[in-house]
């Protein structure tokens, strides 16, 4: 092999070597990351007087984390769950989606997808435009649990 061939398969191998330490560089949403996240959101919501659940998925919407406070509906659980999975499966905060899902908008007829939750309370988790995961929160009206994504979302630089 001469010079030149040898040069390009070492400039080809570092290359490629350099684009696979960036693939999934985005941080992870770990168990430990989720549970101050959520730790974090209860405190909030306790301050303002709300029993909530909040849930956190992964960018494949597999469950990391629920957290139940006392006295929080028995539903809350089950909604907070179904609004980050839906948050990540439709990369777009929950109350975005339910005005889409309107009669004679785009996504009408995806409220029937039990898997789905259409109001307001879930966002995507995001790291430098990639999604990580989804926050889901349940016990308030849809405006107070998508406020209360909002304010977890602002914390998400000083956890991840």
């Amino acid at each position: 092999m001469d010079n030149k061939k040898r040069n390009d398969a070492v400039n080809v191998d570092e290359i490629v070597s350099r684009v696979l330490e960036n693939i999934n560089s985005a941080p992870k949403l770990t168990l430990n990351k989720a549970v101050k996240l959520m730790s974090a959101v209860e405190d909030r919501a306790r301050a303002l007087g709300k029993q909530i659940a909040v849930a956190i998925v992964n960018s494949e919407g597999n469950t990391v984390a629920v957290h139940v406070m006392d006295g929080a509906y028995l539903v809350s659980c089950d909604v907070a769950i179904k609004k980050a999975y839906t948050a990540v499966a439709v990369k777009m905060p929950t109350i975005e989606l339910q005005k889409l899902c309107q009669p004679g908008e785009t996504f009408y007829g995806l409220q029937a997808n039990e898997k789905l939750v259409i109001f307001g309370g879930g966002v995507p988790i995001a790291h430098e435009g990639q999604i990580i995961g989804g926050l889901g929160i349940s016990g308030g009206t849809g405006e107070e649990d998508h406020a209360l994504c909002e304010y977890a979302l602002t914390l998400l630089g000083k956890i991840l």
